[in-house]
C-alpha cells in the first residue's frame, strides 16, 4: 500500500498558492486533518480525486474533504465513485453520499421525526411553468434550487410575480434534473444560518454564516462572512438527533439550520459529502475525527 489514507482535494486547490487566502485556509484545514490521522500512526498523502491514472486500490482508505468541484463534474464524479468505493474504504462511505447527494433526503429525514425545511419537489419533465408550480406550492416569498447542487449553484429568491425572468431558465433546469421549492425562511437574513460540526456522533463546535448587505447567499463565494458561534443545548440536541437519524455510518456531518417561519429549529442541508468543517476555530475536531477514522481502519 501506498498509503493508508489520502486526503481528497481537487485540482484547483492541490498546490499552495501562498498569495490567495482562500488557498492558504484550505491548506491549513487540511493540513489539520492530516497532522491528525498521521498522529494515528497512519500513512497520509494528498491527491486531486480525479487525478489521471492513478490506481486508487494502493491507499487503505480516502477521507473527502476538499472536493469542491465534484458539483460541477458530476458525470466525471459518479463512475469515479462507484469503481473507487470497490477497493478503496470511503469516508463518508459511498452508499450515504450517494444518499446525501440528492436532497430528497430531506424527505427522508423529516419521516424519521425531524424538523425541515418545508420542501416541494418538481421532478424532471414536469410541464408546469414555474409561475405554476409558485402558485402550487402557496408561498408567496420562495427559494428555487436544483436537488443536487452546491455552492449555490442555480439558487434563486424570487416571488411568484418574478417568475416570468425566469421561466427560461426553469424550463431548460426541469428538462435536465430536479428541482426544488421551499419557502423563504426569514431567519437567514436577521440570524443567519447556523452550521454545527457532529463528528463521530458528538457535536464538536459552530459557526454563523451571515449574507452580505442585500444578499441572501451565506456562502463566502457569494461574499458571506463566517462567525465564531457557540451553540445552545437545544441546537446541539437537534443536530445530534439529525444525524443519528441518518440511516448510515456516518463519520462527519455538518448540519446547517434556521429557525424557520414559524419560530423552530429547522434542517436546511445536512452535508455530509465534503463539508468545510471549520476546523480553523477548533483544531481538536481533527483529531476526533482522525480517531474515528484510526477506529473504523482497525475493526
Amino acid at each position: 500500500m501506498q498509503f493508508d489514507i489520502v486526503v481528497l482535494t481537487d485540482n484547483a486547490l492541490l498546490a499552495l498558492d501562498e498569495q490567495d487566502w482562500y488557498s492558504r485556509q484550505v491548506h491549513l484545514e487540511d493540513g489539520l486533518v492530516a497532522r491528525a490521522l498521521e498522529q494515528q500512526g497512519l500513512k497520509v498523502g494528498r491527491k486531486d480525486w480525479a487525478e489521471h491514472g492513478y490506481d486508487w486500490a494502493q491507499c487503505r482508505a480516502a477521507v473527502f474533504r476538499t472536493t469542491w468541484d465534484y458539483f460541477h463534474r458530476f458525470s466525471e464524479f459518479a463512475p469515479w465513485l462507484a469503481k473507487v468505493s470497490q477497493t478503496t474504504r470511503l469516508f463518508n462511505e459511498a452508499d450515504l453520499i450517494h444518499w446525501n447527494l440528492d436532497k430528497h433526503y430531506l424527505a427522508d429525514l423529516q419521516q424519521a421525526g425531524i424538523n425541515t425545511v418545508p420542501t416541494c419537489y418538481i421532478e424532471v419533465g414536469d410541464q408546469r411553468t414555474l409561475a405554476q408550480v409558485i402558485t402550487d406550492s402557496g408561498w408567496p416569498d420562495i427559494i428555487l434550487k436544483p436537488v443536487i447542487s452546491g455552492a449555490a449553484r442555480h439558487t434563486y429568491r424570487l416571488q411568484a410575480a418574478e417568475a416570468t425572468a425566469l421561466e427560461c431558465i426553469f424550463a431548460e433546469l426541469i428538462q435536465q434534473e430536479s428541482m426544488m421549492l421551499q419557502p423563504f425562511q426569514h431567519a437567514i437574513l436577521s440570524q443567519g444560518e447556523l452550521s454545527l460540526m457532529v463528528i463521530d456522533g458528538q457535536y464538536t463546535h459552530a459557526i454563523r454564516k451571515t449574507a452580505k448587505t442585500g444578499d441572501f447567499r451565506v456562502q463566502d463565494d457569494h461574499g458571506g462572512t463566517v462567525h465564531r458561534y457557540e451553540a445552545s443545548a437545544e441546537e446541539i440536541r437537534f443536530a445530534e438527533a439529525a444525524v443519528a437519524a441518518v440511516p448510515f455510518d456516518v463519520l462527519y456531518a455538518r448540519v446547517d439550520m434556521v429557525r424557520d417561519n414559524r419560530g423552530q429549529l429547522a434542517i436546511m442541508e445536512l452535508e455530509m459529502i465534503e463539508p468545510e468543517l471549520f476546523f480553523r476555530f477548533k483544531a481538536e475536531a481533527a483529531d476526533i475525527l482522525a480517531a474515528g477514522i484510526a477506529r473504523r481502519l482497525a475493526a
